[in-house]
């Protein structure tokens, strides 16, 4: 799934998000699943959720990480993916 960079995602109501030193867990309350992020998860979900488009959050992990382009691209779809499929994240095309 190749998701619109123009678009922003952003976290349901039912989702609580508690971080645990550099990392982060996930509990969807409607399905009771729960989910783990790493370091690196957690800023990208941090990211995501707090910026106004996909791309804005793409650029400043750019930015912030020493990774090419098309690697995090490929990383932030799958992330948003597989947090779309567990109903962890929404996508909105504002």
């Amino acid at each position: 799934m190749r998701v619109s960079f123009a678009a922003s995602v952003s976290s349901p109501t039912e989702i609580l998000v508690s971080h645990v030193g550099d990392e982060s867990v996930i509990l969807n309350l409607n399905s009771e699943c729960y989910f783990g992020l790493d370091a690196v998860g957690t800023r990208m979900w941090t990211v995501l959720t707090t910026s106004e488009s996909i791309q804005a959050a793409y650029e400043t992990l750019l930015r912030e990480y020493e990774v090419d382009a098309e690697s995090l691209r490929r990383d932030l779809d799958d992330l948003i993916e597989k947090s779309v499929e567990h109903g962890i994240l929404e996508i909105s095309s504002d």
